[in-house]
């Protein structure tokens, strides 16, 4: 039965991640809106360790200012292997005595029912010194192999190339996570060498210490292999991208969420869509959003920071920005964006229009083309436009402006002072009319172009 115990995360980052090639610390590349150190972190958070500390080395500042005060930080350098790297950790843990859960901020998606498993295990009435996570491949390739009983009590950890025959026919695999008690952790690290062609200090060594002394260590199985899929390379970033992807969209169709092109949708990981939500092909939702039921996402549209509310229609072509929000029955329709705006319960903006720092009434109606200039260069100003209020066509509203409600604004207008409730305001140059000037224009100007041919 799994139970709350003191731990501490030790989790790796201090590799160059060459493979990137990238100015950006490998583990703060971004899967689905989020870093995939985050991935993990989030994992970690919800069985509330008692101490976090990540290992750090090339980019340590961009580390230190993405974690914050979220976890502590310890330097590897130089970098001497994984055994080596959780002993900076030592340090940072003073005289902490419980356990150790020792992971890789490349390997963002390890489970925290997972997590939990590993630390169970380790209080299991066989004592193990070590807990090591391992994985079952569809293709084992080279990775090193754990030798065990049914049981789960590991009798060798083997590199592949020192595997023979029979040990290579073993399909249980080691991911290079481990969980041991903050002691023993630390007295079998002491006695890691680094006897390799590498001259590096391994972690999973301690293993085969353990076991020579006569003690037990245990292995916890992934449930699948991504679990434990590390991400080195662009390829790998995308393909971790598509995999998250495909778990999120079945999740979602599972919860009633229409998807008419489920391969074409892309969630964030924060995205939180409602039952009888129906999405068209090609949307994109980033960080932040939030679907009511009965809404429905059109096509080719962009979400980020908003908030749909019961029954709304969004797009097609539609961008919603931060601090976006309609009410119940609102609709944006295409080629419309919204910042920082509120679209009352029922109103409507359907083409080519830029609501921002703006509140719209219940029941309005935005006219195609209309823009709220919320920008002078320098501040930005809020435009308030009430119930019922209807305007014109090609519109440009001067923020900070005032509609009142049920006013009319006049297509074609450029408002700049409050209108106030059931006023219509018409802001247009005067028109002039001259008779029989665009016919005698034409004239002469296809007598000029004759003239130009006969040269």
């Amino acid at each position: 039965m799994s139970q709350s115990r003191d731990f501490a995360a030790v989790i790796l980052a201090a590799g160059k991640g060459t493979r990137m090639k990238s100015g950006l610390h490998k583990v703060l590349h971004q899967i689905a809106g989020r870093a995939m150190i985050d991935h993990l972190m989030a994992s970690v958070d919800s069985l509330a360790p008692s101490h976090k500390v990540v290992v750090v080395g090339a980019g340590r500042e961009q580390l230190e200012t993405a974690l914050g005060v979220r976890a502590k930080t310890c330097l590897q350098e130089p970098q001497l292997g994984t055994g080596h790297a959780v002993q900076q950790a030592q340090a940072q843990l003073g005289d902490f005595a419980g356990d150790v859960l020792v992971m890789y901020g490349d390997v963002p998606f390890v489970r925290t029912a997972t997590m939990q498993a590993m630390l169970d295990r380790l209080h299991g009435d066989d004592n193990p010194a070590a807990v090591v996570l391992a994985f079952e491949p569809e293709d084992a390739l080279a990775y090193g192999r754990v030798i065990a009983d049914d049981a789960g009590r590991i009798s060798k950890m083997v590199e592949f190339k020192d595997a023979d025959e029979a040990e290579r026919a073993c399909r249980l695999c080691n991911s290079g996570l481990l969980a041991a008690r903050a002691a023993d952790l630390w007295a079998l690290l002491d006695r890691v060498g680094n006897d390799n062609a590498a001259g590096e200090y391994y972690l999973p060594d301690i293993v085969n210490i353990a076991i020579a002394d006569g003690r037990t260590c245990a292995v916890v199985t992934t449930e699948t292999p991504d679990e434990v899929a590390g991400i080195n390379s662009r390829g790998e970033l995308a393909a971790a991208e598509a995999q998250w992807q495909q778990l999120r969209r079945e999740e979602a169709m599972e919860a009633g969420v229409t998807l008419r092109a489920p391969e074409t949708v892309f969630f964030s990981y924060d995205t939180e869509i409602a039952a009888d939500v129906t999405i068209e092909p090609n949307v994109v939702f980033g960080p932040g959003v939030t679907i009511a039921s009965g809404a429905t996402i059109r096509a080719f549209s962009h979400l980020e920071g908003a908030k749909v509310g019961e029954g709304c229609e969004v797009g097609p072509y539609a961008r919603l920005r931060p601090g976006a929000v309609l009410e119940k029955g609102s609709k944006v329709g295409n080629f419309v964006e919204m910042k920082k705006a509120v679209l009352g319960e029922g109103a409507k903006a359907n083409h080519l229009t830029y609501l921002g720092d703006a509140e719209i009434g219940a029941g309005a109606n935005i006219g195609a083309g209309t823009i709220t200039c919320n920008y002078d260069g320098y501040f930005k100003y809020k435009t308030v436009i009430g119930e019922r209020a209807f305007i014109g066509s090609n519109s440009a509203l001067i923020a900070p402006v005032t509609i009142g409600a049920d006013a009319i604004v006049a297509a074609g207008s450029a408002v700049s002072r409050d209108v106030a409730p059931g006023d219509l305001r018409m802001v247009r140059a005067e028109q002039a009319v001259k008779p029989g000037w665009a016919d005698r224009f034409h004239d002469t100007m296809k007598k000029k172009k004759a003239a130009e041919k006969k040269d």
